[in-house]
């Protein structure tokens, strides 16, 4: 049986998981750290064209400072993260640099690079949006990036070969824990049922404390919600596991939990679609195995597609928000209004902007139906927040300018500007499809630090 924990389920994760969860599971053999969601890849874009050394995600160097020192005190967890975004290497090297100044040395870290597909897309039309079906054509010129998901065999190869710590760009969640389970058990690819088995594992922890409490339906029943314990998986080789936390630490893990976890961003329950499996949760099995301890069983898994998904990047032109307080009776008729003076003023000078979202947070504009209309008159304060987005930079630098004077030509109950003027921002556009197997291909690099 091998010990798998995650610390981290996307990037803005609680800072210091990583080190607290080796104290308080030192017996962990694997760790895993999930950084990359498809908006995390644009924002990394944004990073990269700002300074083209950077593109990984740097709150995982800090992370990695704790991680040294449970090293430095004796541990051999080996550490398994996609931090590396669009500059895996750069990531690697960071890494490298604080590895220099330890005595726990020497450390192997393994790169896993191919996931980088933006030139493949640039040669052909074929890769239409897997959401509208739209040709690659219309965002060609604007593309910024396209990454692969890969999966686990580079990250079980890269263990094989003895690395401390392996750093990798896109691949799917799952994978980090099903490149772990691999490599220890010596899994071969085909064996279908125990990968299908470790990719729902993987996927009941990418998400950090989703599955100890966090989110669930049942958190204001936790105690000591401020100190959710990070999950923990106990693989054994057949594939079958248990989920759990470290003693002592808030949260719980149940049925329940497990079972909202499950259902998380899952698609077709029969065609769970990943790099390294097919695989069907409708034979799965829970079982209690005593205080915050879930075991999970019946995963079937078939061959894998013979496409990668691939999150691709585009440049959509620039966008600004701004929120201004509100105080008083008729707010919906006060926020409507105001909106319609600021997109107005913006007009009169030029520009009839491209996108434009007028909202009143607290009058139900988030999630539409929770308050229908008519059913505000006894609330009394709520936010107006105006947003846009406009291929031109100078439109959005013009309506950026016109929410201030709110404040005094406004209606009456405009109590607050709660930020500074909003600055024009690129925005980078979500570009999701396919891309054929055979046209990807993978590598390592090695980072040794002696």
């Amino acid at each position: 049986m091998i010990k798998i924990g995650n610390a981290q389920g996307f990037w803005g994760d609680q800072a210091g998981a990583a080190a607290r969860l080796l104290i308080q599971q030192p017996d962990l053999d694997y760790l895993t750290m999930d950084y990359l969601a498809e908006v995390s890849l644009s924002l990394l874009a944004v990073q990269k064209e700002r300074a083209p050394t950077l593109g990984y995600a740097r709150d995982f160097v800090e992370e990695f400072r704790g991680v040294i020192r449970r090293w430095e005190e004796g541990s051999h967890v080996k550490v398994v993260v996609n931090a590396g975004g669009l500059n895996p290497m750069g990531c690697a090297q960071a890494c490298a640099e604080l590895l220099k100044e330890s005595p726990c040395l020497p450390k192997k870290i393994a790169v896993v690079i191919g996931d980088d597909v933006l030139d493949e897309l640039k040669k052909g039309d074929d890769f239409p949006n897997l959401d509208t079906g739209e040709s690659l054509e219309t965002v060609k010129d604007r593309l910024v990036s396209a990454n692969a998901y890969l999966g686990a065999s580079s990250i079980a190869e890269a263990l094989d070969q003895g690395a401390d710590l392996v750093i990798t760009g896109r691949v799917a969640d799952p994978s980090l824990v099903v490149g772990c389970c691999a490599s220890h058990f010596k899994w071969k690819f085909d064996e279908y049922h125990k990968l299908a088995q470790a990719t729902v594992a993987g996927h009941l922890i990418e998400c950090g404390t989703q599955v100890t409490g966090g989110i669930s339906t049942q958190w204001t029943a936790i105690e000591d919600q401020a100190n959710l314990g990070y999950p923990v998986v106990e693989m054994k080789e057949d594939g079958d596991f248990v989920i759990t936390k470290p003693d002592r630490t808030g949260g719980f893990v149940n049925e329940q939990t497990v079972k909202e976890q499950l259902l998380y961003e899952i698609g077709d329950p029969d065609k769970y679609l990943s790099p390294d499996v097919e695989v069907s949760f409708l034979e799965l099995s829970l079982s209690d195995e005593g205080e915050d301890r879930v075991g999970v069983t019946g995963a079937i898994g078939r061959p894998p597609p013979d496409t990668y998904k691939v999150s691709a990047t585009f440049r959509d032109g620039f966008a600004a928000e701004g929120t201004v307080a509100l105080f008083g009776t008729q707010l919906r008729e006060k926020a409507s209004l105001s909106g319609q003076i600021v997109f107005e003023r913006v007009r009169q000078l030029g520009f009839a902007l491209e996108n434009t979202l007028c909202e009143c947070i607290g009058l139900g504009d988030v999630v539409k139906g929770v308050i229908e209309e008519g059913d505000d008159r006894a609330l009394r304060e709520g936010m107006l927040r105006l947003s846009v987005r406009d291929s031109r930079k100078e439109a959005v630098e013009c309506f950026a300018k016109a929410i201030a004077p709110l404040v005094t030509s406004g209606p009456q109950g405009v109590t607050g500007y709660f930020q500074a003027r909003p600055k024009a921002r690129p925005v980078f556009g979500f570009w999701p499809c396919q891309i054929p197997v055979d046209r990807v291909a993978t590598d390592l690099k090695w980072v040794e630090v002696e």
